[in-house]
C-alpha cells in the first residue's frame, strides 16, 4: 500500500437547525450520525443551543461577533463530512439552521460532502425543505449526497428517548450518514486524487 491507509481518518459533524429541548430533527441527524458511524467514520454533533449566535446581517466587522460564531466556523472547517438537519416551516427550512449557514461561507462547505435530513409534522415531511438546503449546498460549492431523508408524521416516528419506530426509516435515515462516510472516504482517498490528477493532465483525444 505504500504507506497509504486504506481507510483514511474522516470526521462527519451533524447539525441540527432546530433549538428545541425535544427536537425531532435532532434525533433524525443523531441518527443519520450513527450511519456514519457504522461507515467507520468519527461523528460530532453540533448542538446550536451551545453557540452564542447572533442574527447575520452583513456586518463587516467581524470582531463584534461572538466566539460562538468563530467555534462553530472552527468545527465546520474540520470536517470531511456534514450532515444538515431541518424542520420544514411553511414549505422551507428553518431560519435558525439558515442564519447558522450564513455565518459561515465557501471555507466551512466547499469540497466537503454533505448529507441532508429533515422532519416535519404532515404527510409530505420535509421535501421542499430539503430541495431548497440542496440548493444551499451546492451554491457553496458542497459536494451534495444523491440520498436524502424526509421524516413524514415525525411526532409518530421517534419515541422521547429519540428511538425510531419505523425501521425502513431508519434505514433511510442512517443511509445519508453511510453515504456522506463513504463519499468522504472517497474524497480523500490518495489513490482517487491521485487518478483525478491523472485524467485532468492527460492529453486530449483528437478524434474526441
Amino acid at each position: 500500500m505504500h504507506g497509504e491507509k486504506e481507510h483514511p481518518e474522516i470526521l462527519v459533524i451533524g447539525m441540527a437547525g432546530s433549538l428545541r429541548t425535544l427536537s425531532y430533527t435532532r434525533m433524525a441527524v443523531e441518527l443519520a450520525l450513527a450511519g456514519a458511524a457504522e461507515a467507520g467514520a468519527i461523528t460530532e454533533t453540533i448542538d446550536l443551543r451551545e453557540y452564542d449566535l447572533v442574527l447575520s446581517n452583513g456586518n463587516e466587522n467581524e470582531k463584534a461577533y461572538p466566539e460562538g460564531v468563530f467555534r462553530l466556523r472552527e468545527r465546520f472547517s474540520k470536517a470531511d463530512g456534514i450532515i444538515l438537519g431541518t424542520p420544514e416551516y411553511h414549505g422551507g427550512y428553518s431560519g435558525v439552521l439558515k442564519n447558522a449557514i450564513d455565518l459561515m461561507g465557501f471555507k466551512q462547505f466547499e469540497s466537503k460532502i454533505l448529507g441532508l435530513v429533515g422532519v416535519g409534522g404532515g404527510t409530505l415531511g420535509a421535501v421542499n425543505a430539503l430541495n431548497g438546503l440542496r440548493v444551499v449546498g451546492r451554491s457553496l460549492h458542497a459536494w451534495v449526497v444523491p440520498h436524502q431523508a424526509s421524516v413524514p408524521q415525525a411526532w409518530q416516528k421517534f419515541d422521547s428517548a429519540g428511538n425510531i419506530l419505523d425501521f425502513e426509516l431508519e434505514s433511510r435515515v442512517k443511509e445519508v450518514g453511510r453515504q456522506v462516510a463513504r463519499f468522504a472516504y472517497l474524497h480523500n482517498s490518495e489513490k482517487a486524487l491521485e487518478f483525478l490528477n491523472e485524467w485532468e493532465n492527460a492529453p486530449q483525444n483528437p478524434g474526441g
